[in-house]
């Protein structure tokens, strides 16, 4: 029987690949603000993407550390559902944007070892979500979308007190024994479902769900 599993494909920059993540039965579509990710979009892409995303399917926007400004612009100008926080947002920031903004916010944590999880319970009274991610490798350049997953045994049998998502080097060819390790019911991935940086592939798309949700 298939599971119910939430899918959000990340880091989407073209009609074609959010129409593709859409038709596969993605539950989330994300969209890339930060300049060294080769996912980026601009204001004006990501408000042409957004518009096109039909109702039922939530837009997300990733930021990195984003200041006021920068929120307001990108909250101003694209229909948004939701905001990822992906920088080192403290507890006290993600309540001021959820508090600006009036949207849902989930905060991505990064984890490497058992001495990260603690950060989770720290960000689980205040996010709407959270987003179980890889630490970045020393000397990464972005802090998500690197292909890298950290040992999923850190967070087996765990629960969190609200919605929370998988991430961290998901792939079509490992997401079901991901979520049959963690429990997870709902998973994130970009790299994994693109054939280079940045360019996603309509079959891994639909190869990753259908992974994801089967029995």
């Amino acid at each position: 029987m298939p599971r119910d599993i939430r899918v959000k494909i990340c880091g989407l920059t073209e009609a074609r690949d959010v129409a593709a993540a859409v038709a596969a039965g993605a539950a989330y579509v994300g969209f890339v603000f930060f300049e060294r990710s080769p996912r980026h979009v601009g204001i004006k892409a990501a408000r042409a993407l957004a518009i096109e995303v039909p109702p039922g399917v939530a837009k997300v926007a990733l930021t990195v550390d984003a200041e006021d400004a920068a929120l307001d612009a990108l909250c101003a100008a694209v229909p948004l559902d939701m905001l990822q926080l992906h920088g080192d947002e403290s507890p006290e920031r993600v309540a001021q944007v959820k508090a600006r903004y009036g949207l849902p916010v989930m905060k991505a944590i990064g984890v490497a070892g058992a001495g990260d999880l603690a950060a989770i319970d720290a960000y689980a009274g205040v996010a709407d979500q959270l987003l179980i991610d890889a630490k970045p490798p020393p000397g990464a350049t972005r802090p998500g979308g690197n292909a890298l997953a950290f040992d999923w045994r850190l967070i087996e049998g765990r629960d969190w007190p609200l919605p929370w998502l998988l991430a961290g080097g998901l792939t079509p060819e490992n997401v079901a024994q991901a979520v049959a390790r963690t429990g997870a019911r709902q998973v994130d991935v970009s790299s994994g479902v693109e054939a280079a940086p940045g360019q996603k592939d309509a079959a891994r798309i639909r190869a990753f769900i259908e992974a994801a949700r089967a029995g």
